[in-house]
């Protein structure tokens, strides 16, 4: 079977590079181990836990705010069976639509683990242990990372468990430890606490979602706290974890170096994720992986050393992120038709899907002044945005930092109600190189959440914003 494309793994970078290079015209082929299609993200990861966080956010606003809205229910409570099987449902009718997009598109898949026998042959070897190859004249690795594990905390998947099997837990518990204040930990420990959950969060850094703009984590870290009543432990180092029927203690070394444990029903391990890069046979064809992340080096192009060979996702370099491997995907997919796509790896937003919700492009504060920019700094709050008011959303700000001299904007932060759609607009504004006085002239609909973009952006040229 001879094809132009062979992708390894069908994640967002893999199926989404494999669809493009069929439009293309390129004869492709998708090798997958598991029996769905998706990945991590659809299967295990954003579409499943994205699922459980609308769910929890529905029952917590039932539980603490429709009251206030002048709607009275009683004997409120979590069906948890039913919780899941919804979750369940959701993934399975986006595995099923990446199904119907191979076969529209005309791509071949074959289930099974994709290895290297030289550079222009995959072996595919099967569940049973049967085998076939296939002849590619490029082939594109896209299989993606797993949950970092701890050498001094081994995962048993039943008390002490990763974001996979915090997704399928099938009681709520009455108490919770997350080890790791990322965006996975959070998002997690935040669909629990909603559900009535007491989490405590263990985190080494001194602060929350720490790789973001400062002021982000602090003020999520505030309103998690208030909202939810989760528990922050920051500078604590994870010594190690032990399970006694149903009850973990997790041991750790507190800021001042002091011995300290922490009791729970479930122990979520979250310290991130980790390049999946092993057995593809890369040793076959002279790649040898990073010591550290055991991520695939490529070039610029997302080359990896052996021409015709790329990489692209979470098992390279950068944000692991679906909406990254994605655009790395078509990327690699055109620049094998012949053409010149382009990725700018500044604007790829990143964002935490808490409530509120937390989104960041560009530079922050941190990296500004440590690169030496001279900067301009505009926010705005939601307690002044009468949209965020009428929906009783007022926690957070929208924050934009512009050039001094030029008025670019440079990054735009923001925490509050729907951030993850808001960002769309400042990573628009800023591919297009627009300065903060050209968000501050462009009329917003009265009254949406996106108005505070334009008040901090006003902010930022001036100090004029009008509402605070």
């Amino acid at each position: 079977m001879q094809y132009d494309v062979v992708v390894i793994g069908s994640g967002p970078g893999g199926y989404v590079g494999a669809i493009r290079c069929a439009q293309l015209g390129l004869k492709t082929a998708v090798v997958e181990k598991y029996k769905t299609y998706g990945g991590t993200c659809l299967n295990v990861g954003c579409i499943p836990s994205k699922a459980l966080l609308d769910s929890s956010e529905h029952f917590h606003n039932a539980a603490h705010s429709f009251t206030t809205h002048g709607i009275n229910l009683k004997d409120l409570k979590v069906d948890m069976k039913q919780m899941i099987a919804r979750k369940d449902d959701v993934v399975s009718q986006n595995t099923a639509g990446i199904t119907y997009l191979f076969k529209k598109n005309k791509i071949d898949a074959f289930e099974g683990v994709g290895s290297f026998v030289d550079k222009n042959t995959i072996l595919v070897t099967k569940a049973d242990g049967s085998t076939e190859t296939l002849s590619a004249k490029n082939v594109i690795i896209a299989t993606g990372s797993k949950p970092t594990a701890l050498p001094f905390l081994p995962i048993d998947k039943k008390r002490i468990i990763t974001s996979t099997e915090a997704l399928n837990i099938k009681e709520v518990p009455k108490t919770m430890v997350v080890i790791g204040g990322g965006v996975i930990g959070l998002e997690l420990g935040s669909v629990y606490a909603r559900l009535g959950t007491k989490v405590s969060v263990i985190e080494f850094m001194p602060s929350i979602i720490a790789t973001m703009d400062a002021g982000l984590g602090k003020e999520l870290q505030r309103v998690l706290k208030k909202s939810l009543g989760m528990e922050f432990f920051m500078g604590h180092k994870v010594t190690g974890a032990t399970t006694k029927g149903k009850t973990v203690t997790v041991t750790a070394d507190n800021a001042k170096g002091e011995a300290v444990s922490f009791e729970a029903d479930y122990c979520i391990v979250a310290v991130g994720r980790t390049a999946y890069s092993e057995g593809l046979g890369l040793d076959k064809i002279g790649i040898t992986v990073e010591e550290r992340g055991k991520k695939i080096p490529v070039n610029a192009h997302l080359e990896t050393s052996v021409p015709g060979v790329y990489a692209i996702g979470d098992v390279i370099t950068g944000a692991m992120l679906a909406h990254k491997a994605e655009d790395e995907g078509i990327y690699v997919a055109e620049t094998i038709a012949g053409q010149k796509p382009h990725i700018n790896y500044n604007l790829i937003p990143g964002v935490v899907y808490t409530w509120p919700e937390v989104a960041s492009v560009g530079q922050t504060e941190e990296q500004l002044k440590t690169a030496g920019v001279k900067y301009k700094t505009g926010s705005f709050p939601f307690k002044a945005s009468g949209r965020a008011k009428a929906s009783m959303d007022t926690d957070g700000f929208v924050k934009v930092l512009a050039d001094e001299k030029t008025d670019e904007v440079l990054g735009v932060h923001m925490i509050g109600p729907r951030a993850a759609d808001m960002i769309a607009e400042a990573v628009v504004a800023m591919e297009f190189r627009a300065s903060a006085e050209d968000i501050a002239r462009i009329c917003h609909a009265h009254p949406t959440y996106t108005e505070a973009l334009k008040e901090a952006a006003m902010a930022a040229t001036e100090n004029r914003a009008i509402h605070i």
